[in-house]
């Protein structure tokens, strides 16, 4: 496993970082307690010493799992990164979506972050992880009601507290990103990216490079698109969020399935998977600090992790780049 060093912090985190959304089940049609348990122990045992969540995922599911996984884990070989800024027991701020948890109640989700709701996010998930300090703690998403410098504050005294290392954000456009910056150092930016989803390499991207903030490339396999398993009519469980996403319409699987035929011989040259083949391509690209690869098994963890090992070439980069133009 390689390690990269975000921004202008002192952690390392791994190149192919755990995301834990899956694990909580929460619109993935639901996941197994302990294969993800297993999941995040294989993937420490292979090198994959970050692991990403949020309270949002599950209802604080995710953080739970993720606690008991790694409570027999040396702290410091570890970094875990969580979010603060989306509600589903507090109706205040944005109201986002109506949805259900996993028990099927209904539940109202709102973005909200207030000084008082970060405070009590960021104690609740230290609660859940079964730590003292959080890594990274990220805005998960912008919101209209709270000014960005009162969230930052808020973040800022959790940081002097010693609960939290480093500040991050999600989803910020360049605008968002600089008026965070100027209350507390700006770690890096998570946000949406992929071969076919690049949007962020017009502004985000050159932005992030030039104050030296990173980026956390999440949902690299457009959500598991990228690796090839999937077929038009894909019967999905339910309560599967990607039943009716716009990328998963018949017409775009079929698109990426002849883009993914173009490139599979390179997977094929070097004894890789599709999915390993796009992992490692996403963390080559400029500004990239790491893909964050979910798995809700060992199976699945422990080849994303092998991603890293590969090798790619500037000319098999430039073939793949050209093939996406014209997609």
């Amino acid at each position: 496993m390689n390690y990269r060093k975000l921004g202008k912090t002192d952690l390392a985190l791994s190149e192919i970082t755990f995301g834990a959304w899956a694990i909580g089940g929460w619109m993935w049609g639901g996941a197994s307690k302990a294969d993800a348990i297993q999941a995040i122990k294989a993937s420490f045992d292979v090198g994959m010493t970050s692991i990403d969540t949020a309270p949002i995922y599950g209802q604080g599911r995710s953080e739970e799992i993720v606690g008991e996984a790694i409570k027999d884990i040396p702290r410091d070989k570890l970094q875990i990164l969580t979010k603060f800024g989306m509600r589903w027991d507090l109706q205040k701020g944005d109201h986002t979506f109506s949805s259900t948890d996993d028990k099927g109640n209904p539940i109202e989700i709102y973005k909200y972050a207030g000084k008082e709701s970060i405070i009590k996010e960021c104690e609740d998930s230290l609660r859940r992880l079964g730590t003292d300090y959080i890594d990274l703690y990220q805005i998960h998403w912008p919101e209209s009601t709270t000014p960005i410098d009162e969230s930052f504050e808020a973040v800022e005294k959790l940081i002097q507290a010693g609960k939290v290392r480093y500040a991050g954000v999600c989803n910020y456009d360049v605008a968002q990103c600089k008026e965070a910056d100027n209350v507390v150092s700006i770690a890096s930016n998570q946000i949406p990216y992929s071969m076919v989803n690049r949007g962020i390499e017009d502004e985000v991207v050159p932005n992030c490079i030039e104050n030296n903030i990173g980026i956390l490339a999440y949902s690299p396999l457009q959500r598991g698109l990228l690796t090839g398993k999937f077929k038009p009519n894909h019967d999905f469980n339910s309560g599967d969020h990607r039943d009716g996403n716009k990328f998963f319409t018949n017409e775009f699987i079929t698109q990426t399935n002849e883009f993914l035929q173009k490139i599979e011989p390179i997977a094929i040259e070097k004894n890789a998977s599709l999915a390993q083949l796009v992992l490692k391509w996403t963390v080559m690209q400029p500004g990239i600090t790491v893909a964050l690869a979910g798995a809700r098994n060992v199976e699945q963890t422990t080849q994303n992790a092998k991603a890293s090992d590969l090798s790619l070439t500037d000319d098999e980069i430039s073939y793949i780049n050209g093939l996406l133009k014209e997609f």
